[in-house]
């Protein structure tokens, strides 16, 4: 188990989804927040109850200088270890939040009973033109003279075409305490540290043995075939589910199928 340094470690918001069965932690996706996940976990209420977590620079989470995924891992090690009293829960995780529950996993073994890793490989991957579009055109918007959400829509309508893409990321445009418009996202940060957010953290330890369902949108190409060797390496009791008509946001394109999937494998 790897040490966690508690006064180093960004503090995390968190919103509960009752439920009298085992506990589930829900890790977002860049761009996304815990409540991502709220259509899924209440889905899953009562047979679960579910901790939907806002990661560092997202949400209402604490903001940091640099993305690191083992200081994201060990933030969110303390906080099962403080709401579980170190009681092994399961964790899901999408994305950027699958490549954090899979450090927390080799890292903190002991608090993860079942690992769901959604689209997402534990490697470096190659291409963060899209990213560093989306984190440009959100930042190139003038908060100062914003009216409306729907001007922030209507704006960003041209760099970003796709109603469902602008309506996401538009999630975290929010009204401060003094009513001005702000991003929820620390974009600035976000953009500098593109190249950690693709990476994934060389790992020399003991693999994760326990079960992990490694779920995969057939339109996505984040989880491919050369990818499997390492993703067997590291977790060599990994099954892989692919889900038809899907892309790399597969949750919110297919819940249906997440959420059976996550009954059973879980269950």
């Amino acid at each position: 188990m790897a040490p966690v340094q508690l006064r180093s470690l960004p503090s995390l918001h968190t919103t509960e989804v009752p439920g009298t069965g085992p506990g589930i932690v829900f890790l977002h996706g860049l761009f996304g927040q815990g409540k991502n996940f709220s259509g899924i976990a209440k889905a899953l209420s009562p047979e679960f109850r579910s901790l939907l977590v806002d990661l560092p620079d997202h949400g209402l989470s604490e903001w940091t200088e640099r993305l690191d995924y083992t200081v994201m891992a060990d933030a969110v090690a303390a906080l099962i270890r403080e709401r579980s009293g170190g009681e092994p829960v399961h964790v899901v995780g999408h994305s950027m939040g699958g490549k954090t529950a899979m450090q927390l996993a080799l890292r903190h073994p002991d608090l993860v009973d079942r690992l769901v890793v959604v689209d997402v490989s534990p490697v470096a991957t190659a291409g963060t033109g899209e990213f560093a579009h989306l984190l440009d055109a959100l930042a190139g918007l003038d908060l100062a003279t914003l009216g409306t959400r729907a001007d922030a829509d209507a704006a960003l309508t041209g760099p970003i075409p796709n109603p469902t893409v602008r309506g996401f990321l538009l999630q975290n445009l929010r009204r401060d305490d003094t009513g001005a418009w702000a991003w929820r996202a620390n974009l600035s940060m976000l953009r500098r540290e593109l190249p950690a957010i693709s990476g994934f953290p060389a790992w020399d330890g003991a693999p994760f043995d326990h079960p992990v369902l490694w779920i995969a949108g057939e339109r996505s190409d984040y989880v491919t075939p050369e990818r499997v060797p390492a993703m067997r390496a590291l977790f060599p009791r990994a099954r892989l589910l692919t889900v038809k008509d899907a892309g790399h946001w597969v949750h919110s394109e297919r819940p249906d199928i997440v959420i059976e999937a996550l009954r059973v494998f879980l269950g």
